[in-house]
């Protein structure tokens, strides 16, 4: 008897499941109550130089420059190798460093910087740093 009762609640469950929560989950994931405005548009598929993945470029540079041990000397390059713009204002920046050790010869290392602005309401304040978020750069974790 137990096991029956068993089994026909755990049917009961699966039904009120099937036919009363998924609907509900379906319709609160199809709203607006996810969706995040997104005034940067992005095309993660073309690369491109514009004036703010010009500053992405920049800023990356200087938090790189700001992490960098005082042991090297940097020297980067006037332009990124490439630059994505991904949406939601944030930037994808690959590019070149000559890195320049006190006792040693230089060399070259690609690195690539994630970045994004985060003062979307005032894009007249872009060459802050305060107003960037560096989220990651890669290519230089062995200095």
């Amino acid at each position: 008897m137990k096991i029956f009762l068993f089994i026909v609640a755990l049917i009961a469950l699966l039904v009120f499941q099937s036919k009363a929560v998924m609907p509900w989950v379906h319709s609160v994931i199809s709203s607006d109550l996810f969706i995040e405005k997104d005034d940067g548009v992005g095309d993660a598929g073309a690369p491109v130089i514009d004036d703010m993945t010009q500053w992405a470029f920049e800023h990356c540079n200087s938090s790189i420059k700001n992490d960098m041990d005082e042991e090297f000397n940097v020297l980067f390059a006037e332009q990124p190798i490439n630059a994505w713009g991904i949406g939601n204002y944030q930037y994808v920046i690959n590019s070149e460093i000559e890195i320049i050790p006190n006792n040693a010869q230089s060399f070259s290392k690609r690195y690539v910087c994630r970045i994004k602005y985060t003062n979307k309401e005032d894009l007249t304040e872009l060459s802050n740093l305060d107003n960037w978020s560096v989220n990651g750069i890669s290519g230089l974790n062995d200095l």
